[in-house]
């Protein structure tokens, strides 16, 4: 028996259009979060849009954060996928001024607004279209328990596109090592969808590990 295609992999094959999954959906029976799918597939959007830029320039970065999360967990376990409202991205620092004059000149503009370096696409200054810019080796917040990882990708497939996206164990660190209210709810979901194995727990720190064990006890 042929085994079942998730919709991320219908959709890394070109096989599907948002309106065309729609009508597949329905003719299934299924039921759907058109919300949900509709806000994914605008981030997605932008997302290839600078991904493609940064790939052309030979620009290194990983997709981080929720995206990430979502992308790893939809591969699991479907079931316990959730939406994320922002496209991050991990890049080098000294690659800073690369990336703007290269996002500039493809329909993005950069801003630094209350601490916090992104790309705005269009002509609308909404965060909505926005591409958080978070830099290896540094910390995002004085009280972050570790500096963000070095760039290491993985070569993952969303909406028919490659993107290069933070490994498991670094997202896993990443998250933990941020410890707001959202990153505790991302781990609840990688724990949920078995990607926290034994192998990534063990290279975590001391201090991580009993973060972790905080999440889990107070699922």
């Amino acid at each position: 028996m042929k085994p079942e295609v998730t919709y991320i992999e219908e959709r890394a094959m070109g096989v599907l259009t948002f309106e065309q999954f729609l009508r597949t959906t329905a003719a299934k029976g299924e039921a759907i979060n058109t919300l949900f799918e509709e806000r994914l597939f605008d981030l997605v959007g932008v997302l290839h849009k600078i991904v493609q830029v940064l790939s052309e320039e030979g620009i290194a970065y990983e997709l981080i954060g929720g995206l990430a999360v979502l992308i790893h967990v939809e591969e699991a376990n479907p079931e316990l996928t959730a939406l994320t409202r922002d496209v991050d991205l991990m890049i080098r620092r000294e690659d800073l001024e690369r990336i703007k004059q290269a996002a500039g000149a493809n329909g993005f503009r950069f801003r630094h607004t209350a601490g916090v370096d992104m790309l705005l696409y269009g002509e609308t200054d909404s965060a909505r279209n926005a591409v958080h810019l978070i830099f290896s080796g540094e910390l995002v917040r004085p009280n972050q328990a570790s500096p963000n990882p070095p760039i290491a990708p993985e070569k993952k497939w969303i909406h028919g596109g490659e993107v290069m996206v933070i490994p498991v164990a670094d997202l896993v660190r990443m998250k933990l090592s941020s410890f707001r209210d959202k990153d505790r709810v991302h781990v609840r979901s990688m724990d949920a969808a078995g990607l926290i194995t034994p192998e990534v727990e063990a290279h975590l720190s001391a201090e991580l590990s009993t973060r972790l064990q905080h999440v889990r006890a107070t699922e």
